[in-house]
């Protein structure tokens, strides 16, 4: 019987007056959820496993809505300004649009209700303290391993072009062009609209600072300013005007980003290595490979042998609970969901669903992957329910035996946490970004996918760079450099 039902059992028999047929015929509490999708398939409600497993054990209604990534930052700015859900998941944990709603009491303030929960309390307190604002919690962080990042290149390709595995920045790009093939239709390089995650990766491994620097006086400064920054811009024009970075890339959707490596057009890919093996077990389902066709690597070294890794921040975005939970006890009730979420049961559901549904189980217990023929009907069922998962207290679900790519991923997380370059001022909101951060990233965002372009030169790149700290980023400079003064004098 459910966990939930149980509790109340219990309670109706010590309570008086209480009715053990009234309890157990409580209504199911319904809780409306907003999610990005990464899927084009339509997520199928009826008849959903998942859906009724998770719903069966929490005593829950689910009414969720999920929206394509591409779109997923406006309906979050809709929601907010309208018809809010109960759970939110935020992309963006200091977007200002979230820091500004949460300081005007748009989410519930979940610091002093961690601590009664069973799974959530587990989590990490330095990413929860990340996550804060002005020093109170208002959501669960979406956990992720730091060393994450780095390089998916076809492995295949690369062998049947003489090449070795890069070792060096110089040897990435002689890859790249290596690949490109313009009779062929080949190139080295995919890259999406998402342009900010392969800039930093890329400006990273080249020896420039995350996001903020700290010279040797320690005053801060934007990472943009910082020479290697430059170099690494430069790395990235120097390959799309060679051809060896897709054209069109400034408009390609993320949904569809390996779209040209499943279609052997490219060859590379910067992003979470965890794509590679991802990638691996599609060409094995699809076009029947039965040998590694990718390789992964976390860095490659830059011209100063450094060996640098752009981290994730130890989280993805958060799961928020709106003012939409009315009460306290609405706050428990979806505090109390989440929490089922991170455990054991909670997590295989939202990461694999129901067994021999949407995952299947070996002869040695291990969760195996998805027939290639019930990929497509795996996908309707299960979509994106992993967008909710948090994972704070690590990864319980039904273990799967890896070897092979994904073997090789775990190891490079194990490895490879002390090569991240952190975030000086990863846990600090300025006022002034709150109130204008989004407009100066898409202004730099702009110029550095203009100048990787070749539409605009240095120089013109560089006048944008005065203009942010003209519209507000000498401001946000100064409200960093306080606090980071502040936190480093105690």
């Amino acid at each position: 019987m459910r966990k939930f039902l149980l509790v109340l059992l219990a309670l109706a028999l010590i309570l008086p007056g209480a009715s053990m047929a009234a309890v157990a015929e409580e209504a199911p509490y319904p809780i409306s959820i907003l999610m990005p999708t990464f899927y084009t398939e339509p997520f199928q409600y009826e008849n959903n496993p998942t859906v009724t497993a998770i719903e069966a054990a929490t005593n829950t209604k689910l009414d969720i809505t999920f929206v394509p990534d591409a779109s997923y930052a406006e309906a979050v700015s809709l929601a907010l300004a309208g018809d809010m859900p109960k759970i939110l998941i935020v992309k963006g944990h200091q977007d200002p649009i979230i820091v500004s709603s949460a300081r005007a009491g748009a989410f519930w303030d979940i610091t002093d209700y961690i601590a009664d929960t069973q799974y959530l309390k587990d989590g990490s307190p330095v990413v929860y303290d990340a996550t804060k604002i002005d020093g109170r919690l208002y959501g669960i962080y979406r956990a992720r391993p730091l060393a994450r990042n780095g390089i998916i290149y076809r492995s295949d390709w690369a062998a049947e072009k003489g090449l070795g595995v890069p070792e060096t920045l110089d040897d990435l790009s002689a890859m790249a062009k290596a690949f490109t093939d313009t009779a062929k239709g080949t190139y080295g390089i995919v890259m999406c609209k998402y342009v900010d995650g392969t800039i930093k990766l890329i400006t990273i491994m080249h020896g420039a600072p995350n996001t903020w620097g700290v010279d040797a006086e320690g005053k801060l400064y934007p990472a943009h300013e910082d020479a290697k920054f430059l170099e690494g811009l430069n790395w990235l024009r120097d390959l799309y005007a060679a051809g060896a970075i897709n054209q069109d890339f400034m408009v390609l959707e993320s949904t569809i980003w390996d779209d040209p490596i499943k279609n052997d057009q490219a060859g590379i890919k910067l992003d979470v290595m965890d794509g590679g093996y991802r990638l691996q077990d599609w060409f094995e389902q699809n076009k029947g490979v039965t040998e590694d066709v990718f390789n992964l690597l976390p860095f490659v070294k830059n011209a100063d042998g450094q060996e640098l890794m752009w981290p994730t921040a130890g989280l993805s975005g958060e799961v928020i609970i709106t003012k939409a939970a009315k009460t306290e006890e609405d706050l428990k009730k979806c505090l109390e969901f989440l929490d089922f979420l991170n455990g054991p049961e909670g997590q295989t559901l939202v990461n694999w669903g129901v067994q021999d549904a949407t995952y299947w189980v070996n002869e040695n217990g291990y969760r195996i992957t998805t027939p290639t023929d019930l990929e497509v009907s795996v996908r309707s069922l299960q979509g994106s329910m992993n967008q909710i998962g948090m994972n704070v207290n690590g990864d319980l679900a039904v273990a799967m035996e890896y070897a092979g790519l994904r073997k090789l991923y775990n190891d490079y997380l194990l490895q490879y946490p002390d090569y991240v370059v952190g975030n000086p001022c990863a846990a600090f909101i300025s006022e002034t970004q709150a109130m204008v951060g989004a407009q100066l990233t898409t202004l730099l965002e702009d110029a550095n996918v203009q100048y990787i372009a070749n539409q605009i030169d240095e120089a013109q790149l560089k006048a944008v760079y005065e203009q942010w700290r003209a519209e507000g980023g000498e401001a946000i400079l100064a409200e960093m450099q306080t606090m980071y003064d502040e936190v480093n004098a105690q």
